[in-house]
């Protein structure tokens, strides 16, 4: 199971934090990925991160400004986000799979409810 939170109303320029939970069949979570949904638009790939290796990739419109990070004891994946744009404005959710990264919804069976973000200008 996945569990995000830490969404909320931020002003442009801000900066907020993604919270991942993740229990149950913990093997399974090889690789967790964000993905967001603005209003009217498909979901798309924010970035992921590759629990063993800490690896990590990001979509182009958000590099340099967000980063993933873990805590282990916690078993919870991190997005930092900062420099956020109205743009930005999206419900977000953190996704798992067994394999790679992966930049499409299809290639996470595992999902999180969302968490909403709300960037104002």
């Amino acid at each position: 199971q996945l569990q995000a939170s830490g969404g909320g109303l931020v002003q442009a320029g801000g900066s907020l934090t993604l919270s991942c939970a993740f229990s149950g069949r913990t093997f399974l979570m090889h690789t967790m990925g964000w993905f967001r949904q603005a209003p009217g638009k498909e979901r798309e790939f924010v970035g992921a991160f590759v629990w063993s290796g800490r690896y990590t990739s990001f979509a182009d419109s958000v590099k340099g400004r967000f980063t993933i990070s873990r805590d282990n004891a916690k078993n919870t994946v991190y997005l930092q986000m900062n420099s956020l744009k109205p743009e930005d404005t999206a419900v977000y959710y953190c996704a798992a799979r067994q394999g790679p990264i992966a930049t499409i919804t299809s290639g996470y069976p595992y999902w999180g409810q969302g968490t909403e973000v709300t960037v104002s200008s």
